[in-house]
């Protein structure tokens, strides 16, 4: 197998709606965020994690295309990318080859999809700059949401933190190409029909209670041979 060259996708993800893609918080004090967001530990502004658009990526793609074993009897119902109650085993398989194979299935070679953190515009640090200077929020906006009881309707809140609508991130799809690969630009096809998923879709957490919609702005596409 060997690596022929590279075609790299370029543009920006715009926030429809507002976005939470989960961090961690060490403590938790009194007033703090229950649901913080992922940031930058360097300089406090959030962004989105290559593995959060490549896993929501295949898991819609594996969903469109009839990947999930779906057999209750099966001791793997709900597992991701199966056929049958058995782990894929076809070369030929597209999830495979784009998204990779654990180790021992490394037959297939390397993922052939790199998908790189996606980081504020300059035009969106500046807005959350002035938002920031005017209204003292920490380049996010928090929203608050109740827990109702079915039985006693006592509401117990809590806050979510998230990327305010309008934010937007610059993103890079990087596509490795291997002599093996005849079918190079089919698979290709299959990651920007990934991408039309997740605008479809949301991308984080919440997705069904309407965080999350993304439009992408694909501004680019190169194409390097080695």
């Amino acid at each position: 197998m060997i690596l022929n060259g590279y075609k790299v996708i370029k543009g920006e993800i715009e926030c429809i709606t507002g976005l939470h893609i989960g961090g961690s918080a060490e403590t938790i004090e009194i007033g703090e965020m229950d649901y913080p967001i992922i940031k930058n530990p360097l300089d406090g502004y959030p962004y989105i994690p290559g593995s959060s658009i490549k896993g929501k990526m295949r898991s819609l793609l594996e969903l469109k295309y009839d990947m999930i074993e779906d057999n209750p009897g099966s001791n793997k119902f709900g597992d991701v990318h199966t056929y049958n109650g058995k782990n894929c085993k076809k070369e030929k398989c597209f999830i495979c080859r784009i998204f990779g194979t654990s180790a021992d299935e490394a037959k297939f070679g390397p993922s052939r999809l790199i998908v790189r953190d996606a980081y504020l515009t300059e035009d969106s640090k500046k807005e959350l700059e002035r938002m920031k200077m005017e209204k003292g929020l920490p380049y996010s906006e928090d929203k608050w949401e109740n827990v109702i009881n079915r039985i006693t309707a006592k509401a117990t809140p809590r806050q979510i933190e998230r990327v305010p609508a309008g934010i937007k991130f610059s993103f890079e799809l990087v596509f490795r190409i291997f002599n093996t690969d005849t079918d190079s630009q089919n698979l290709l096809d299959k990651v920007k029909e990934g991408i039309e998923l997740i605008e479809m879709d949301a991308l984080g957490g919440s997705g069904s209670r309407g965080y999350g919609k993304v439009k992408f702005k694909v501004e680019g596409e190169k194409a390097w041979k080695l």
